[in-house]
C-alpha cells in the first residue's frame, strides 16, 4: 500500500533534485529519506531512483508516481487548510500564487482587506508566472491563482476563472505620446518566451516583426534599460504602478488589454476561506 509519507519523499526529491534537498526542506535525516524512498519501491515493486553520479535521479516511472505524488501531497494539505476554514473563518491557511506586479499592487491591498475581514486567516504568497501558477493550482500546491490572461485564451477542463478586472498595455520609450509603429527599427527589450506572443501580436498588428535586443522580465531593469537607450519595451499597467521611473514615458496602446483573472480549481463551492480571498480579490481589482 501507498504511504502518504512516502509520497511526499519522493515528490520533494523529485521537486529538489537531491535526496539531500529533500531532507532539508522536509526536515528529515538523509536515511531517512532514502529508506522511505526504498520502502516505496518495495511497495510499488519496480523502481523509482537510480544513481547518477554522486547523486540520483528519477527513472521514467519514478517522474511518472512523482507527479502525481505532488498532486495527491497538495490536496491533503487543501483538504486539511478547507477543515480549518470550515470553523467560522477563524482558522485556517489559503496559499495564492499571482506574478510580481499583482503581488505589488492588488495582492497588498486584498492582503489587508483580508486581514481587517477575517484576522484568523493566514495568506501565504508565492510569485509565480501565470502558466506555472495554474499549474500549481492544478496539482494541489495552491488554493488561488491571480493571472492574467488575453482574450479568447483556452481554458483547461477544471479551472474556474473569475474576471477581476483588465490591464492596459504600455510602450515604454524615452518619447512621449510615442507610438509602437515609430519603432519598427528600433531594438525592444523583450521579456520571458512565454510573453513573447503579446510582443508579436502588438507589432504584428503594426506591420513588423520586433527586433528582440534584450531580455528581462523586472519591471525594474526594463524601465532602467529603457532610460539608458537600450531599446523601447511593453508593461501592463501593474506594472508601472508598482515601480514608475519618471524619466521614461508610458503611452498605453489601445486595443490590447491583459484580462485579471482570481481563479479556483474544481467543482464549486469553493472552501469558504477560498471564498473569502476571492471576493476581496474581486473587491479590490475593482477600485
Amino acid at each position: 500500500m501507498l504511504s502518504l509519507v512516502h509520497l511526499k519523499v519522493l515528490a520533494a526529491v523529485a521537486r529538489h533534485g537531491s535526496v539531500t534537498e529533500a531532507a532539508k526542506q522536509l526536515h528529515y535525516s538523509q536515511p531517512s529519506v532514502s529508506h522511505h524512498l526504498a520502502r516505496l519501491e518495495a511497495a510499488t515493486g519496480v523502481r523509482l531512483v537510480q544513481r547518477a553520479g554522486r547523486g540520483i535521479r528519477l527513472t521514467p516511472e519514478g517522474l511518472l508516481l512523482a507527479g502525481r505524488a505532488a498532486e495527491i501531497v497538495g490536496r491533503v494539505d487543501a483538504a486539511a487548510t478547507e477543515l480549518a476554514a470550515r470553523v467560522g473563518l477563524q482558522a485556517g491557511r489559503v496559499r495564492l500564487a499571482a506574478n510580481a506586479s499583482a503581488l505589488a499592487t492588488i495582492v497588498p491591498r486584498a492582503a489587508a482587506a483580508l486581514a481587517e475581514a477575517h484576522p484568523g486567516l493566514e495568506l501565504s504568497l508565492f510569485d509565480e508566472h501565470p502558466v506555472e501558477a495554474l499549474r500549481m493550482l492544478r496539482h494541489g500546491e495552491i488554493d488561488v491563482a491571480l493571472v492574467f490572461r488575453f482574450a479568447g485564451a483556452p481554458v483547461e477542463e477544471g479551472f474556474r476563472f473569475v474576471h477581476v478586472g483588465d490591464d492596459p498595455i504600455n510602450l515604454i520609450s524615452q518619447r512621449e505620446n510615442d507610438s509602437v509603429a515609430a519603432h519598427r527599427e528600433s531594438a525592444w527589450i523583450g521579456g520571458c518566451s512565454r510573453c513573447r506572443v503579446e510582443l508579436d501580436a502588438i507589432c504584428g498588428s503594426f506591420g513588423f516583426t520586433a527586433r528582440i535586443a534584450s531580455h528581462s522580465d523586472d519591471m525594474v531593469v526594463v524601465q532602467a534599460l529603457v532610460a539608458a537607450g537600450a531599446g523601447v519595451a511593453l508593461l501592463p499597467g501593474l506594472a508601472l504602478q508598482a515601480h514608475r521611473r519618471p524619466d521614461v514615458h508610458a503611452t498605453q496602446i489601445p486595443g490590447f488589454r491583459r484580462q485579471i483573472h482570481a481563479v479556483t480549481y474544481g467543482d464549486p463551492p469553493d472552501p469558504p476561506a477560498v471564498a473569502a480571498v476571492m471576493a476581496v480579490l474581486g473587491a479590490v481589482s475593482a477600485t
